[in-house]
């Protein structure tokens, strides 16, 4: 007689192994989901920050009630580093001239990242 092995998976076994991984993804994927969401909408505070600091500054040292975003971004400039389009964090829109005393927007965010549903930034300043 020959004593046959019984090595390997059943086909419940691996069922279950499936069902798990299912249920760990199905719990993960929304806390991904999130955290980006999170990130993202930090990312773009802090780019607002820089950008109404970074007027303020403009306004200061050269008198002026406007300035147009693209001269305060640049190598020889207030933000230093980055260009408009590296702003960008979730294909979001910059206000392209900020004029002192009004509100700043940015709009186009993406759903829980806004104010108000996730669609519009307003920053007083």
């Amino acid at each position: 007689m020959q004593n046959k092995s019984k090595k390997g998976f059943t086909l419940v076994e691996i069922m279950i192994v499936v069902v798990i991984i299912g249920l760990l993804a199905a719990m993960a994927v929304p806390a991904f989901q999130k955290v980006r969401t999170t990130s993202q909408s930090k990312a773009v505070l802090n780019n607002i920050r820089q950008i109404t600091s970074a007027a303020d500054q403009h306004f200061l040292e050269n008198g002026v009630t406007t300035v147009a975003i693209a001269d305060l971004i640049g190598a020889d400039k207030y933000i230093k580093g980055v260009n408009e389009a590296s702003l960008q964090v979730a294909a979001e829109d910059y206000t392209d001239n900020i004029e002192q005393g009004t509100d700043y927007v940015v709009t186009g965010l993406p759903a829980g990242a806004g104010d108000a549903g996730g669609t519009t930034i307003t920053v007083d300043f």
